[in-house]
């Protein structure tokens, strides 16, 4: 004997919740703005690294534009490539790139969590964590992105001290012990709510 109730007895969606669930497509323009942004990175990322590499071999143009970018300053004047430039810029590429993981998080979670299915499971490229990606998941790995971000952040403020305020520095770090804190809450609170789910799910079982 089929569970399933008779049709008569399903309630039909109303048009007002019809058009409210139709809204979710207004986000679309928001992810579309956000590859537009992902495009922007990966040209500024291009860019750095061109300077760096023309810097490499010798051209002045491009170390003073690699200076000026990372806000890079000492006595006497800069005439060449040194280790901490180096690590600054690299330091910089590197942040470009987990800005840019972070976008793709986003743009593929969020589009996936509240606008719609995109039907990846049997695709070869799938990213692992889409599998199972949901609102909670979603925003666990945002917070974890968030903080490494903010920590390569924090290690170019300290490479470059020299030439920051101690109050900058300061407060560079309690805003990166914050997000820490605040990343480690909203893991702890979605570790209660799974917990919670499984103890719902036993208790439904029985």
């Amino acid at each position: 004997m089929s569970d399933t109730p008779p049709a008569s007895s399903q309630r039909q969606t109303s048009p007002l919740s019809r058009l409210i669930f139709a809204s979710r497509w207004l986000q679309l323009p928001l992810y579309l703005g956000l590859i537009a942004a992902q495009a922007v990175y990966a040209f500024h990322f291009w860019v750095e690294l061109v300077h760096l590499l023309e810097a490499a071999f010798g051209s002045q143009t491009a170390l003073q534009a690699l200076v000026n970018s990372i806000g890079y300053k000492t006595e006497p004047a800069v005439i060449g490539l040194n280790e901490t430039i180096i690590m600054l810029v690299v330091l910089a590429l590197i942040d470009v790139v987990m800005i840019s993981n972070l976008l793709i998080m986003v743009i593929v979670g969020g589009y996936e969590t509240f606008v719609s299915r995109m039907y990846l499971e049997h695709h070869p490229d799938q990213p692992e964590w889409l599998s199972h990606v949901n609102a909670s998941v979603l925003k666990v790995k945002l917070a974890m992105a968030i903080i490494g971000i903010s920590s390569i952040h924090l290690l170019k403020t300290f490479i470059n001290a020299a030439n920051y305020d101690e109050k900058v520095l300061i407060w560079q770090t309690i805003i990166h012990i914050t997000f820490l804190l605040s990343a480690m809450a909203i893991a702890f609170t979605d570790k209660l709510l799974n917990q919670t789910r499984a103890i719902e799910l036993e208790h439904g079982d029985h």
